[in-house]
């Protein structure tokens, strides 16, 4: 709806043609940095390309590290138990329309997993995204992120506080999020990943995951 209000909005200026070249001119001379960029990063980055910018990503906290690692523990085990697809972390660049992100944890069910190559470095949109809050990327996780998220359909999307020790859970909703679950204790179940069920604190805690990931592998 939004952005059908904007597009009405430009239509209805004097000028509207002039203004759609200059966007055309600007997304064209977007798309060669674009090129740029996939020719230019390798293995050791973390990067993204967001908006016809490089954003180039600092090392990370030890308990953003340490909430990415447990919680794909689990979610790898899980999916490769009952074969549900492939799950992916840190440095796995999935391609939108316009802008290429590597979030933390990334879930591609079998229909898109089934096709992928030991050698392929860029992924499409995935079907499950997590991302670890920090200081840096916070507003993308909120902001363009969430957007782009939810306008490719992606259906659904975690964003984890390790300062809080809170998680978020949106699912996708008629084309919108919509928050499904907030808070720091009790289980998450996700909607996407078939069977996948955890306690909460399991993200957090060591002792509780080791104990968490037990029970997945019974």
């Amino acid at each position: 709806m939004f952005h059908q209000n904007l597009l009405e909005q430009i239509l209805d200026l004097p000028d509207a043609p002039l203004l759609i070249q200059e966007v055309s001119s600007k997304l064209n001379e977007e798309r060669v940095r674009r090129e740029i960029f996939y020719n230019e990063i390798d293995e050791s980055m973390k990067v993204e390309f967001i908006n016809g910018e490089i954003v180039v990503h600092s090392p990370v906290m030890k308990r953003h590290n340490q909430a990415t690692g447990l919680l794909y523990k689990l979610l790898d085990t899980h999916c490769y138990k009952y074969k549900l697809g492939f799950v992916g972390f840190e440095k796995i660049m999935t391609v939108f329309t316009r802008n290429d992100y590597e979030p933390d944890i990334v879930f591609f069910g079998n229909e898109k997993a089934k096709d992928f190559k030991e050698v392929q470095t860029l992924f499409p949109v995935p079907d499950f995204v997590v991302e670890i809050l920090s200081k840096s990327t916070a507003k993308n996780d909120r902001g363009v992120k969430f957007d782009d998220y939810e306008t490719h359909k992606v259906a659904e999307y975690w964003i984890i506080d390790p300062d809080s020790e809170v998680i978020e859970q949106y699912l996708l909703n008629e084309k919108r999020y919509e928050l499904n679950l907030k808070s720091s204790n009790g289980t998450i179940k996700s909607s996407v990943i078939k069977g996948f069920e955890i306690p909460i604190r399991a993200i957090f805690d060591e002792k509780l995951n080791f104990e968490t990931l037990q029970d997945l592998l019974k």
